[in-house]
Formats: C-alpha cells, sequence, structure tokens
C-alpha cells in the first residue's frame, strides 16, 4: 500500500479510452425508489466524458429499488420470490430513467441484462461482447444489470460490484469506477473512528486489505466494500485500473479521468493474465475444490507448474472435465483456480497417486496433469509471477 499523486494518476490514465463505470443501489435508491437527482448526475458525467471522445459502457444496480415504488412498497421484501417480481416491476422504470437522463444531453442507452450463464457458456460470452462492441461503435451507451429476475445468487450477494468486473474484462476496457456511497476504502469505519482515514492508493490486494474492507461500512445494497474489493481483484490480475469513489459527488466521474485523487485506486498488476485464463478463472462457474498439499502449492505458485494427482489431498464438489474448480492449500487458502481435466469420480480415484498409475487405474489417461499450467490462474497473491499466457 502507498500513496499517488495527482500527476501519477494522469500518467496511469493517460492511454484509458474504454470505461465501465459500475452505479450501486446505495447511490441509485432514495426513499421512494430510484434516486432521479443521482441518476441525472451520472448521465450528465458520462455524457461529458463520451464527448471527450471516451467509451463508456455502464453496469447499474436498482431494479429492486425501482419496483419498490411502483408496486407502493416502502421496504425491502424479504423472499426470494418477491425480490424477483419487484425487479421484472422496476427494470423498465430504471431503464426509463436512463432514457430519460441521457436524451437530455443527446445521447441513447440499450438494456442489456446478463446471468452468470452468460458469462460461463463461451460462445454467449463472445456473443455478448460482440453486441457491446456493435452498440459502442453505434454510440449508444450500453447500460447493462443482472438479470435479478431469474437469478438467485446475484440478487442475494450484489453480484453486480462481480458483474462490472467480468465487463471490463470482456470488454477490454482500461479502466473501472465502482461508484458506491462513500468516499472509498478506509482503513477503519468511519461511522465510529473520527481518526479512520481514507485509503487513497492499494498497490497489492492482500488479507490486510480485506480486514478494512469487512471494517467500512459499505454500500446500502447488497454488495459492500468486501465485494467491491473482490471484484477490483478480479480487475486489476487482468491489469485494468479501479478506482472505488462516492458517486453523489457531482461529475466524479470527470475528476476520476483527470486524475484528480479521489476516491481509492487499486493499481493494475504489472503484468495481466489473458482473456482466455481470466475467463477461466472468473467469468465461469466454480464446480468444486481441490485441497493440495504443501509441496504441490509451492510447485503451483511459485515454480509455475501444472497440478499433479500426487500433490491433492481431498476433492469435493461435483464436477466435470473442463469444469472450472477452486484449488486450496492445507489451510484452506485458495491457491489457485483451474479448469479440470478429470471428473470427480476419475480423480477421486487417482488422487494422491503418480501420474504414471493413471491408465492403470482408469484404463485410460488424457493428460498427466490434472489441470495444465495454461489452464490455471494463481489467486493466492496477485504479483505470484502466474501471469503469463503460454
Amino acid at each position: 500500500m502507498g500513496t499517488n499523486t495527482t500527476t501519477d494518476r494522469k500518467d496511469l490514465f493517460s492511454c484509458v479510452r474504454r470505461i465501465v463505470v459500475k452505479a450501486g443501489s446505495g447511490i441509485l435508491t432514495g426513499k421512494n425508489g430510484l434516486n432521479p437527482r443521482v441518476i441525472s448526475n451520472i448521465a450528465r458525467s458520462i455524457s461529458a466524458v463520451k464527448g471527450e471522445g471516451y467509451e463508456v459502457i455502464l453496469v447499474s444496480s436498482g431494479a429492486i429499488a425501482s419496483g419498490l415504488r411502483k408496486v407502493g412498497q416502502s421496504k425491502m421484501p424479504d423472499s426470494v420470490a418477491e425480490k424477483q417480481a419487484m425487479a421484472a416491476v422496476g427494470q423498465s422504470s430504471l431503464m426509463n430513467a436512463y432514457e430519460k437522463a441521457f436524451s437530455r444531453y443527446g445521447h441513447k442507452s440499450a438494456q442489456i441484462l446478463i446471468t452468470s450463464d452468460d458469462l460461463t457458456n463461451r460462445r454467449r460470452y463472445l456473443n455478448g461482447r460482440n453486441t457491446i462492441f456493435k452498440l459502442l461503435s453505434w454510440g449508444i451507451i450500453p447500460v447493462i444489470n443482472e438479470n435479478d429476475t431469474v437469478v438467485i445468487e446475484e440478487i442475494k450477494f450484489g453480484d453486480n460490484d462481480n458483474l462490472s468486473a467480468m465487463v471490463a474484462n470482456m470488454t477490454g476496457s482500461h479502466l473501472l469506477i465502482n461508484l458506491t456511497d462513500i468516499d472509498g476504502l478506509y482503513d477503519d469505519d468511519p461511522r465510529f473512528n473520527k481518526s479512520a482515514k481514507l485509503v487513497p492508493v492499494i498497490e497489492k490486494i492482500n488479507n490486510n486489505i480485506f480486514d478494512y474492507a469487512s471494517s467500512t461500512p459499505g454500500a446500502l445494497g447488497t454488495g459492500g466494500m468486501a465485494s467491491k474489493v473482490i471484484s477490483a481483484k478480479k480487475a486489476i490480475i487482468k491489469g485494468i485500473p479501479v478506482v472505488i469513489a462516492n458517486g453523489k459527488k457531482k461529475d466524479i466521474i470527470s475528476k476520476i479521468i483527470k486524475g484528480e485523487n479521489t476516491g481509492t485506486l487499486f493499481l493494475p498488476s504489472d503484468t495481466a493474465i489473458c482473456d482466455r485464463k481470466h475467463w477461466i478463472a472468473f467469468s465461469r462457474s466454480i464446480k468444486g475444490e481441490i485441497e493440495i498439499d504443501e509441496g504441490a502449492a509451492r510447485a503451483l505458485v511459485n515454480n509455475g507448474k501444472s497440478l499433479l494427482p500426487s500433490g491433492i489431498i481431498n476433492i469435493s464438489g461435483k464436477f466435470n472435465r473442463g469444469d472450472s474448480v477452486r484449488i486450496l492449500d492445507i489451510d484452506k487458502r485458495e491457491v489457485a483456480i483451474g479448469m479440470v481435466d478429470y471428473n470427480f469420480n476419475d480423480l477421486s480415484k487417482i488422487k494422491g497417486l503418480k501420474s504414471s498409475q493413471i491408465e492403470s487405474i482408469l484404463g485410460y489417461k488424457h493428460n498427466d496433469e490434472i489441470i495444465h499450467r495454461d489452464n490455471l490462474v494463481i489467486t493466492l497473491e496477485i504479483n505470484s509471477g502466474e501471469v503469463s499466457c503460454q
């Protein structure tokens, strides 16, 4: 962790041309549903940077909050079915609010609803990317939201933070701006500790940063600050800088792009993983876990090796060949995410054995490796060195 200057930010953002802006429920929500003043402010700020030649993709929450007003309720519903129905009611109002706000500045917007399955399926992933690129080429602002009416986990965990990182990667964007209802990441809860300080720059995400995130109040939505830090981690490992800032401040997007020292800046990794590895690690659903011994963990993290069956202690979940799984060390820390070459049943028979024994046990052998290094992304440390696309 360290400090930075306005000049440093100007230099960092000098090559930015495509930006993903994420607006959370905490800034979009008012007492009676959507906050039209904030939406107008976001539309004005996005329109201003578009006028300077930037391409902007907006990831927006707020469908459920919009639905509250339309159905005459003042309290967030408890059941999943009610939340999904509320999202269905509110989505059209949310888009109508953006349509009106952007039209005041001569811009058009388009709605895109995405589920996690869309990102997991490689063909739909690429089709979604092509649609966004076509909209941008027409000068239209894509407004992306998770399909809350059908996806349970996203409603429960506020995955629009993660979606914004996925969209930034999918579209080859150069900056991710996550707008929330506080000024950024603090070293303690500023509501109770008057000495709490805003952390201006995060050079590397480690456990201390997540300790900060757990003590910093998050947005009024369901994502929270920890979700935003996880989202930032997924972006910076792809080489995309991230800024978490207060979306209620006037012209905040323009100020960030100009290099003003506002919000918390997460610096990108020096070398970025390739698109395919990022898709394997972060866009796909995790189907299981593989626990490995200390020697295997060192081989993966420090030496860039593939995962062999001999280093596997335990497995869980129900995964097939080609699924993404999480790899844990003996302390249950996530070491890596990778695409496995054997299904759960077969791997349960060969875990702990040498590669030379695979064929005699299973009657066949795909490869010596359970997960090849080309299908493996180290996540224990952002700057571990496992960032190539060999």
